[in-house]
């Protein structure tokens, strides 16, 4: 078996030797029992790095980082990829932000990342390469003499091409995806949106879909574990015998974070029966709390929040709990398994894997109820999930008084469902399926 090449934006911290979170737990079972390098930027920044990789062995997997110029950090992060990109991908393009500059720091960061992989790459390597940081890489990796297999996945949509044209020099990024041997996206919209874009610019319409996964086992045995810590004891304790709707997010505007809440003030404004019932528990981390739109996207929330719980709160009773800081994973499979309802509604996502968290967390007998954006990538596979567009908070509402009323039954029918779902498509599978694709593409490609 040849080694294994990944490379994305970030790499695990050296001391995750479990490799829990995130992109890892999809990559855990391709990385198991191979020798695996994987590459990216180190999360530090200097006013001068070295132009050597940092190499850290553990086992059978090798981390192999870059640090970044202050400049190139705020160009190629927080600026292309983040400023501009992130927004177009998720069809927000009015929130893009171009500067030329911050392009060519992208471009930049992409050539020093083919630089420092390129000499520790192995003729018969497979190199896959991950998400919107790193679109031109396989090309500048080809310019720098790799001559292997290389694929690259797209963790997040992509917009139809009407939108597309609105980035700057968005020919020539598409030239660059077209010089890989394998593109994989997570659903059939994504795809055909891609190859058209590729199709019109000259290039082989090669995007295939390869849905995302979990571990559904070990996050239903994470969760039943959890339930009996302190954690989850507490907020049990503290709900009495309230339903608990749960939503898990990063804190960003692709989650549809103020139609949620605001579908939530509806809920009890229409249907007072859950009054002093049910209380919604929202976990929102901070992410990119340096970008002006995520700073006055925190501002909305801490507004809404105040003015539902002013609005609606008894002495004993806050309808709407906010956290923005981190709780532990094994903390939210808990949370998850004691939630009457999972509230997923991002406004764009390229798949939302807590949708099939939520799923994978409950106790078959007596199953919560899971409602879910139709702009979810998920939803093309939660057959039983409650679907709602996001953008109506009237729907939002019967949707949560229906997954809230719904009866026993038709709960664990909807689950049932759903459970076969995510074992169907799972974190494995989609690793293999992809590698398969991958190692199987024709040589000629790869001479």
């Amino acid at each position: 078996m040849s080694r294994l090449v990944i490379v994305s934006n970030r790499v695990p911290p050296r001391e995750r030797t479990s490799l829990a979170g995130g992109l890892v737990i999809a990559l855990r079972e391709a990385i198991a029992g191979r020798d695996t390098l994987w590459f990216g930027w180190s999360g530090a920044t200097s006013a001068t790095p070295g132009k050597e990789p940092h190499l850290h062995r553990a086992g059978r997997l090798t981390l192999a980082t870059l640090d970044l110029t202050t400049e190139d950090y705020a160009g190629y992060y927080r600026g292309f990829s983040n400023g501009m990109l992130w927004p177009l991908l998720h069809h927000r393009v009015g929130l893009s932000e171009f500067s030329r500059a911050d392009l060519i720091a992208y471009r930049r960061v992409n050539r020093a990342f083919a630089a420092g992989l390129a000499p520790l790459l192995r003729p018969d390597d497979t190199i896959w390469v991950q998400d919107y940081h790193l679109f031109p890489l396989g090309a500048a990796l080809r310019e720098a003499g790799v001559r292997g297999r290389i694929g690259f996945f797209l963790h997040v949509p992509f917009p139809p091409r009407a939108l597309w044209e609105a980035l700057p020099d968005g020919d020539a990024l598409v030239r660059d995806i077209g010089t890989y041997d394998v593109l994989g996206v997570q659903t059939d919209e994504d795809a055909r949106h891609l190859n058209e874009v590729l199709s019109v610019n000259g290039q082989v319409p090669r995007a295939r879909v390869f849905p995302i996964g979990i571990d559904p086992e070990a996050f239903a045995t994470a969760a039943r574990k959890a339930v009996a810590g302190t954690e989850v004891q507490r907020l049990c304790q503290s709900l009495g015998e309230r339903a608990l709707i749960v939503g898990i997010d990063r804190l960003d505007y692709s989650k549809g974070l103020p139609q949620r809440f605001r579908g939530f003030a509806q809920l009890l404004r229409r249907y007072p029966e859950h009054h002093n019932r049910v209380t919604f528990l929202q976990i929102a981390p901070v992410s990119r709390g340096d970008v002006a739109q995520y700073r006055s996207l925190r501002r909305e929330l801490d507004e809404l929040v105040g003015r539902i719980n002013s609005e609606h709160a008894e002495f004993d009773w806050t309808p709407l709990r906010y956290l923005t800081r981190a709780v532990r994973r094994e903390v939210l499979a808990g949370f998850c398994r004691v939630a009457r309802v999972g509230l997923v509604t991002p406004l764009r996502d390229g798949m939302n894997l807590v949708a099939k968290e939520y799923v994978a967390a409950q106790d078959p007998e007596d199953p919560g109820a899971l409602v879910l954006s139709r702009f979810a990538g998920a939803a093309n596979e939660m057959d039983g999930a409650i679907v709602i567009n996001p953008h109506d908070p009237d729907a939002t509402a019967e949707a949560l008084h229906m997954a809230l009323t719904i009866a026993a039954d038709e709960r664990r029918a909807r689950w049932g469902r759903m459970w076969r779902a995510v074992n169907h498509y799972t974190a494995a599978g989609w690793a293999r399926s992809f590698l398969a694709a991958l190692e199987a593409s024709p040589a000629s490609r790869a001479a």
